[in-house]
Order: structure tokens, then sequence, then C-alpha cells
């Protein structure tokens, strides 16, 4: 989406050398987050590079785009360019991106919004050195809006200014976004090759003969919605409660769950009635601060940002809430049969950040600070929202509930808002999920250091590959549009997704709320072949034995 020029490459280069998946999967999530970004110029580009100035006149763009004709300021760029390239950056130049103006213009009005387009506006500039973001703000809005649409030519043409592009920071955006597609490449060949070394150590095992993890359980499995009320936060939301209609005597295992930001305790039902049905009482609240009703509301201009503040620290409140509730209920209604002192919790994406500050990482706000000083840290979505906490104030949070005593955080939002320091206080199970496809929270800068710096010798990470972080199957009409309207995407299947995640978590949870050992056979590599064996799409799953070999790799990384 960017004109690069430096040295030895012309303007199309960068989206001629992004050509994997991930790439198009990154342009993707980016539209269906309302911030897919085109840039460029007014009448004129400017192209700053050392005491090197160039330029193309928007004009020149247009009838390349149009008409195919190279007038002489462009040759400069293209001449390297073969047919196939060229045909390229002009469908790049008129490829049509189909979202809601205002919309757009709301997101842009938050802060996740104005963070990212002062982090462009850096590298493209107003001409003379001032930062472009009001520029690129105004023409991407103004192009939206037009007939013709959200066009990368429509933006240029929109620009109120002539744009300078700063050549050393430009590069610096197409060596960040290289830089994503292959730590993605490195870590998926660096799982797999983990996976088949453990699986090769692990004890042999027919997993065909054993149950099948993937299939509902015995019971039957009762719904409620409980209205709730934390009087001493103001706060009132609902929880979707998971009942299984157990006839014997036993013990209930009890397991809570953190919806992702923008999404509903009802996006997870299918997991959520499949874990009840082996027994588990499941529990659900809704974060009012950060659901898809907020989201709702702040597009149409009752909120400025995507997600209340607070929410940093209600979400981990509303679980512990949601379990106080539970004691107070099961004398009378569940015959104090509930185990509350060993409970479970699952939490996605910014649910990921909740249960892993209710395991016990602490915001570490110097290390936050750091990451969020890097200018090209945009190309980690998830760090623009952590970001966000250096709003809070700058105190010790606890969020740690000790009756939770194992945790499964799938896609979580956690490196830079933990750090190490943060990460390394959590010392009960862990297992960390991420998919190799996921451009709001990339493995790579997510999740892979977090797995190193556990301390708890009980850590699992599991990753599908091609995993895309969200149910493509829950998203908005409108969302889709805007997906396709970038790239057609080749993605697993959300009943193969839901069967990887339900048959690890229940194994997980098994061995470690229920304490039934006859689970622990399924925490093996050897178990994640035999599920992906016959897919095109692998899991691959490790424990805390790669630990050691990952943190070498990843520092070797360049």
């Amino acid at each position: 989406m960017i004109l690069v020029c430096n040295n030895r490459t012309f303007m199309p280069k960068l989206m001629l050398d992004i050509k994997s998946k991930i790439s198009f999967v990154l342009m993707a999530a980016l539209s269906a987050s309302l911030i897919a970004i085109p840039v460029k110029a007014a009448e004129e580009l400017f192209l700053s590079y050392d005491s090197v100035l160039l330029s193309v006149k928007v004009s020149s763009l247009e009838a390349f785009a149009k008409e195919g004709k190279i007038a002489p300021d462009l040759q400069l760029y293209l001449s390297r360019a073969n047919a196939e390239e060229k045909e390229e950056f002009r469908q790049v130049l008129l490829r049509r991106v189909d979202v809601n103006p205002v919309l757009l213009s709301r997101f842009f009005n938050s802060a996740m919004g104005a963070d990212i387009l002062y982090r462009l506006g850096k590298g493209i500039t107003i001409q003379g050195g001032g930062n472009g973001k009001y520029a690129l703000r105004g023409a991407i809005i103004s192009a939206a809006f037009a007939p013709e649409g959200l066009t990368l030519l429509n933006v240029l043409k929109k620009l109120p200014v002539n744009i300078e592009f700063q050549g050393k920071m430009v590069s610096g955006f197409a060596q960040e976004a290289r830089k994503v597609v292959r730590a993605t490449e490195f870590l998926v060949s660096e799982m797999r090759s983990l996976d088949l070394q453990e699986t090769n150590a692990d004890p042999k095992v027919n997993y065909s003969t054993l149950p099948d993890l993937r299939k509902l359980g015995q019971y039957e499995v009762k719904k409620e919605v409980w209205q709730l009320t934390d009087s001493s936060r103001n706060r009132s939301f609902y929880v979707d409660v998971y009942i299984p209609q157990r006839k014997d005597s036993g013990r209930i295992p009890v397991i809570v769950l953190s919806h992702g930001l923008s999404s509903r305790p009802e996006d997870y039902a299918v997991g959520l009635k499949h874990l009840a049905s082996h027994g588990y009482l499941v529990a659900a609240p809704q974060h009012i601060g950060s659901d898809a009703i907020y989201l709702q509301e702040m597009l149409q201009g009752y909120h400025q940002n995507i997600f209340a503040l607070d929410e940093f620290f209600n979400r981990p409140k509303d679980i512990s809430y949601v379990i106080d509730e539970l004691q107070r209920r099961n004398p009378p209604e569940f015959n104090d049969r509930l185990d509350l002192q060993n409970i479970g919790a699952a939490g996605h994406s910014f649910g990921g950040y909740t249960v892993l500050g209710l395991a016990g990482a602490k915001i570490d706000f110097e290390n936050l600070q750091r990451d969020c000083d890097r200018l090209f840290g945009a190309a980690d979505i998830s760090l623009l929202l952590e970001c966000r906490a250096l709003e809070l104030p700058r105190m010790a949070y606890n969020f740690r509930d000790e009756r939770v005593k194992a945790v499964y955080a799938a896609n979580p939002v956690n490196r830079s808002i933990y750090g190490k320091s943060g990460i390394s206080q959590i010392s009960i199970p862990t297992v960390l999920g991420s998919g190799s496809y996921d451009p709001a929270a990339p493995p790579f800068f997510e999740q892979a250091a977090s797995f190193t710096w556990l301390t708890t010798p009980d850590k699992y990470w599991a990753m599908v590959e091609g995993q895309a972080h969200v149910d493509f199957t829950n998203l908005d009409p409108g969302i889709t549009k805007a997906l396709n309207s970038v790239a057609h995407l080749t993605l697993p299947s959300q009943t193969l997704i839901g069967n990887y995640d339900n048959a690890l978590k229940l194994a997980f949870f098994e061995t470690y709320i229920n304490n039934n050992e006859d689970y622990r056979t399924y925490l093996q590599p050897s178990y994640a072949e035999y599920l992906s064996q016959d897919e095109t799409f692998k899991l691959d799953f490790i424990s805390g034995a790669s630990s050691d070999e990952l943190a070498t790799a990843i520092k070797n990384f360049k």
C-alpha cells in the first residue's frame, strides 16, 4: 500500500515482495478493523531519501492506473518492473475497499485510530516534514465518501496538500512489514520442528483407541442467563451459564471464560457447551466496556474509543465477581457441589490478557512505555490496544485470584503490557494458544517470547496453522464484505479450529482442574499430530521441554 523509494527499489516493490498468505490476512484484518489505510499525496508525491528528493505527479499515477500510460516521471520507478508487476501495481491503485465512511471517521477519532495515523504520519509527512496524520485522515475519509470509493488512487487525489515520503522511515515500515511475514514463517517452521521433536520422544500412544475429546460428553446442558450487579463498581452485566445436568452427587468443576474485544459470551457458545457436556459448569460474563454492544455504541457516536480504559482492571474484576456469585449460589442452588477453590479460566484475545492477569501476571509500565515508543510498533495491532494502558495511573495492579488454578489463554494480548517481569509471576499451569495467520495478535510478537518467560513448569503452547484470530463465521456482513474486497483468503474451517480447541481445553482442564491423570496423555505433541494428521492446517503443540530451545531460536532470529 505504501510507495517505497530507496537506493534499489521502485514503488510497487513492497507489494510484490510480500506475497505470502500472512500478508493478505494482515491487509484483510486491517480492513476488517477499519484501519486499512492506503496512503499517498495531492498533486505531487515527494520521495526523500538522505539528500535525494524525487517526485511523481498524482496525475501520472492516475493515467497509469486507468489507461496504462507511463509518464516520464513514473518511468523512473517502473523501469525494472515486468509486465506482470506493472499490472499488479495498477490493481493496487484501483482496488476498492468497501468500508462505511462514517464508521471509518469515528474509528480515526479513537485513541487507537489516532495512534495509527500518528505513526504513519511520521514517515508520510506534509511537504516540509510536518506529521501528515491530518492530511491522511482527511483524504482517506473523503475517498471513502466519494462515489468511486476508498481506493489508493482516490486517496491520492483527495489529499489536500503535497505529501513527502521520508525514505528511511518508509523503509522502516516496509522492513517491519516484511519482518512480520518472515517471523511468522520462521515460527511456523520452528514450532513444527519442536512439535515433531517432542512427538518422537513421547511414549507411543494409540489415540484411536482412547475417548475422542472432540465429541460432546455424556451430559445434557442447560443454559441460564444471570443478570448481575456489582454495586461496588456500579457495574451491571449478564453472565451466560452452562450447567451440566448431572445426576451423580460428585463435585462439579468450574470454568470461567473472558470473551475477546468487541465480542460476546454467545460467540463462544459451541465451545462452552462442549465443556459443560463433559461435566463442567461454565460461566461467561459480558464485559460491558469492551463488548460488541460497546463497539456498536462507539460506531454510533456514543463513545470515542473502541473500549473503555477501565477495562484493563474491570475485566479481571468481572471474572472474580462471577466467582463470588457462584459462591453465593453454591449452597442453595447447587447443594454446595461446585468446586470453587480449583477453577479453570479461559480467555480469548483481550480475554487472554484478562485470564493471564487472574493467573498472576502484573502490568509492567516501563516495558510497555518502551514498546509503545517504537515508531514501527503498529505492525503488531495488539500493541495499539496495550498502549492505551499508559493512560492508567502508574500504580501496582494485582489481578490474581487464588481460586483460579489453571488458565488457557487463546490469542492473548499480553507481551508488552506484562513483559517478562509480569509474565514470570505466573506460577499455575498455563496454555497459550495462537494462530499462525493472526494479524491482530501475531504469535511471534505476542505469544512466542511470553511462552519462554513463563516460569511455571506446567506450560504449553498450541498453534493452529492458518488460524486468523477471529471466527470468520461470526463477522458482521459489512466486515465480511470489506475482507473480500481486499483479498481472497484460504483459512481453516471453524469446525476444524473448534475441534482442536475443544480437545486441548478438555484435556488441559481435566488434568489440572479435575485432577484426572488419565487425560495427561492427551497433553502431548503426539496427540496434536494425531488430531491433524490428515489436515492441511496442522495443530502444533509444545510443552515446557522445548522452552529453552525456542528461546534460543527467537534470540537468533534476525
